[in-house]
């Protein structure tokens, strides 16, 4: 799959695994889109990967706010052709027990995991029916696959994404149009660092597993290597990925593990 004068839409560019994805696909020579809510850091990129391809703009806008989201999806898919490739890859996090989390704080995490990145796909499989050709990808996480300590409204989320993206790559199949999940480990990125906490604040601490995780780079990577091999599902991590293993054929033994690595943080 060459992305060469493709337009690709990337949600979360500013920093980590997006902004990692967008340069990839700058030095592919691919046409961009980028997103995401600090306009600063945005431009930042823009700024890079305009240095290796032809087009590259910005559209800021919150995925936390569904009338914005909606608003932008809808008005960026008029304005574009066919989007060739579009990256949902922008989230938060949260570090909070569940009976501590207010539903206000679930919800925000549902908007910005999940809401988001289905409102933005249903704005552009229109024009790429009509093209006959696309790909969807979607971020998921490690915490799609099973729930992590206090990270409830994130897991519920990520979960969320498999359901609705699993069954439109059944739905998209005869259009040609592919769709792939990844799921990530433990990646160096700021995630963490933007986490919130039950009072909806973020915690300003990187996790000692995300700080020794995958380099962003890497996993992007890995990431767009399974969008050309048109994979419909990816995990890139590093050891920890054995408990999906561990979850599916030994539950007893995942549960016994998943309970010593609760974390007091």
């Amino acid at each position: 799959m060459n992305f060469r004068e493709k337009l690709c839409w990337i949600t979360g560019a500013s920093s980590g695994i997006g902004k990692e994805l967008s340069l990839l696909l700058a030095k592919e020579g691919a046409r961009l889109i980028l997103s995401g809510s600090n306009v600063d850091l945005l431009n930042s990129v823009r700024d890079e990967c305009i240095m290796h391809t032809n087009y590259c703009t910005v559209i800021p806008f919150d995925l936390s706010n569904p009338l914005e989201v909606e608003k932008v999806a809808n008005q960026t898919a008029a304005k574009h052709e066919s989007i060739y490739l579009l990256i949902n890859n922008g989230g938060i996090s949260h570090r909070s027990l569940a009976m501590e989390t207010p539903l206000s704080i679930d919800r925000r995490i549902m908007e910005v995991d999940y809401f988001s990145h289905v409102a933005i796909t249903k704005a552009v499989i229109p024009k790429m029916v009509s093209a006959g050709e696309g790909h969807i990808a979607v971020t998921s996480s490690l915490a799609g696959k099973f729930g992590l300590h206090k990270r409830s409204a994130y897991s519920a989320a990520k979960h969320a994404l498999q359901g609705f993206f699993e069954t439109l790559r059944i739905e998209l199949q005869p259009n040609n149009i592919s769709v792939t999940i990844v799921y990530p480990g433990y990646i160096n990125t700021p995630i963490s660092i933007r986490a919130i906490d039950a009072k909806g604040n973020p915690t300003g601490k990187m996790d000692n597993a995300q700080l020794n995780g995958i380099p962003a780079k890497d996993c992007a990577i890995k990431y767009l290597k399974a969008i050309k091999r048109k994979q419909p599902n990816v995990i890139i991590a590093g050891k920890e990925k054995v408990m999906v293993f561990l979850k599916r054929f030994f539950p007893r033994i995942f549960f016994k593990l998943i309970l010593r690595i609760r974390k007091p943080d």
